[in-house]
């Protein structure tokens, strides 16, 4: 696990300076493939029943946590048979393609830039690649909250909880969190045709981040204190509104940084054409504007790194204690 802690410092390192260059082969989009086939495949396979596309979504969650996990462990352990230091460098580039800082905060700027620059039309194409639900009818502060709404949710799912399960097991076991992460993304709707086969992937997704959310809200919460954003109002909207989501985790580091930013944000939002009725996190202080975008990447950075600290610290931790035990 030494190895898998500084693959993992390096993988983060590397993320900072690179990012997700376009046309860079990406394992994820190789998970999301085998998603789709499997899909394809169960739906034939299993009855089209509600009861037999539940089956079918716990099988193809199955098949596709496994794979994702079984097939950058036995690379591992091929690259480490020739030596612990090729097995290193191979872990610290599956480390980066399974961070995504860099991504998240381009991305979310290019909506910032297009808004400073007065093309609401650009900004609303920008914010429909890092959001799922309809952008056509949001106006600026829409677009703007929208963004600083996924930055703030996927501090803990694209960085902090990717993190934490890297602490615990390595590059396989940062696969499989991106594996349930994706399966979730691609098959966790209410509406149909995923309402049956997506109810395992949703469920299985709101268990391996229960923990790591709350994680990144106090992490982000910490980060907010130094970077000298309002720590005591993150506080207070973290203990009132934390649980204003239908997911149980997204409003941990929503609400977090509706606080410490002073904002409102969720509320209604349309999703494939429908109404989804939600409730608001935070208090309506000021109206959302573009450059909360820039504040909410710097909280994603600030938290981030406390991340890297925080497992690192605890992982050396562990390290010591077990050699402690073992010589006992």
């Amino acid at each position: 696990m030494r190895w898998s802690l500084w693959a993992m410092a390096a993988g983060f390192g590397i993320d900072l300076i690179l990012g997700d260059p376009q046309g860079w082969p990406h394992p994820v989009i190789a998970i999301g493939k085998l998603i789709a086939v499997l899909e394809r495949g169960l739906r034939r396979l299993f009855p089209a029943s509600p009861w037999g596309e539940k089956w079918a979504g716990g099988v193809l969650w199955l098949l596709t946590a496994a794979v994702s996990t079984a097939v950058p462990a036995l690379l591992l352990w091929g690259c480490h048979m020739v030596s612990p230091w090729l097995r290193l460098g191979v872990e610290s580039v599956m480390c980066w393609q399974i961070l995504a800082a860099r991504s998240l905060r381009t991305e979310s700027m290019k909506v910032y830039t297009a808004l400073a620059a007065g093309d609401t039309e650009g900004a609303r194409q920008a914010v429909s690649m890092i959001v799922g639900r309809d952008t056509a009818r949001l106006d600026e502060a829409g677009i703007a909250r929208a963004a600083v709404e996924t930055v703030a949710e996927n501090t803990s799912d694209g960085v902090v909880a990717p993190m934490v399960f890297l602490a615990l097991g390595g590059a396989p076991l940062g696969f499989f969190y991106k594996a349930v992460n994706t399966m979730d993304s691609m098959l966790g709707y209410v509406e149909p045709p995923y309402q049956d086969i997506g109810l395992v992937p949703a469920r299985m997704d709101d268990v391996m981040n229960f923990l790591p959310s709350r994680l990144s809200a106090l992490l982000m919460l910490a980060a907010g204190g130094l970077l000298g954003m309002d720590a005591k109002g993150g506080w207070r909207i973290f203990r009132r509104d934390r649980h204003n989501h239908a997911s149980p985790n997204s409003a941990q580091t929503e609400s977090v940084c509706a606080g410490l930013l002073g904002l409102r944000l969720a509320g209604d939002a349309w999703y494939h054409g429908a109404l989804h009725k939600k409730p608001y996190i935070g208090d309506p202080v000021r109206e959302v504007e573009a450059a909360d975008i820039r504040r909410a990447c710097r909280l994603l950075y600030g938290t981030a790194v406390l991340s890297l600290a925080f497992c690192l610290g605890t992982g050396i931790l562990a390290g010591w204690i077990r050699h402690i035990c073992l010589s006992l």
